[in-house]
């Protein structure tokens, strides 16, 4: 369960139809742990901002700026706008929950026999795998910035991880996932 999401569009004036616009207003927002795609009914009269960090758990109190979760979305029923937002907003999140997927990069284990869960990062191979694997057992990695300069041909380890999350949201039937829920 999501108790933050991050906004990638709003729509004061509610979405577009064949007779204008419907008349509630609607967000669409990615989930801050889980990674869940959300359209959320906000509350009459507030403002919302793109990047925006809301509150949609449990707790009716907290909820400052969102009446309800509406449901939960798909990549491709989110609007033009909060797709192109989307790898901007994850890239945000990663870096805000760094210590997380520092844990990753520390704790990545083999799949099978012949394949390890760093290489489903993409543009990540087996050579800077390694690198990774043989560089954690001198001692774990404290940060992004630790990564990169331990492993000189990995320069953005926060950005690699941004796209694999963009793409396990795009593409819901990849055979393994590592970040987001299902």
């Amino acid at each position: 369960m999501e108790d933050y999401a991050h906004i990638l569009d709003y729509l004061p004036q509610g979405l577009p139809s064949e007779r204008g616009f419907h008349k509630d207003p609607v967000a669409y927002a990615l989930g801050s742990t889980e990674f869940k795609l959300f359209e959320l009914v906000p509350k009459n009269g507030v403002i919302i901002n793109l990047g925006e960090t809301v509150y949609i758990g449990k707790d009716i109190d907290k909820r400052d700026k969102i009446l309800h979760v509406k449901r939960r979305l798909a990549f491709e029923e989110l609007t033009a706008g909060a797709q192109s937002e989307l790898p901007y907003v994850i890239l945000e999140v990663v870096k805000e929950n760094e210590p997380r997927f520092v844990q990753f990069f520390n704790e990545a284990q083999s799949i099978t026999t012949r394949y390890h869960m760093l290489e489903l990062l993409p543009g990540l191979g087996k050579k800077t795998m390694w690198a990774v694997i043989d560089e954690r057992k001198k001692g774990p990695f404290l940060s992004f910035a630790d990564i990169a300069t331990r492993i000189p041909t990995f320069k953005h380890p926060d950005k690699v991880v941004s796209k694999r999350i963009e793409s396990e949201l795009a593409d819901p039937t990849q055979k393994y996932r590592i970040f987001v829920s299902r």
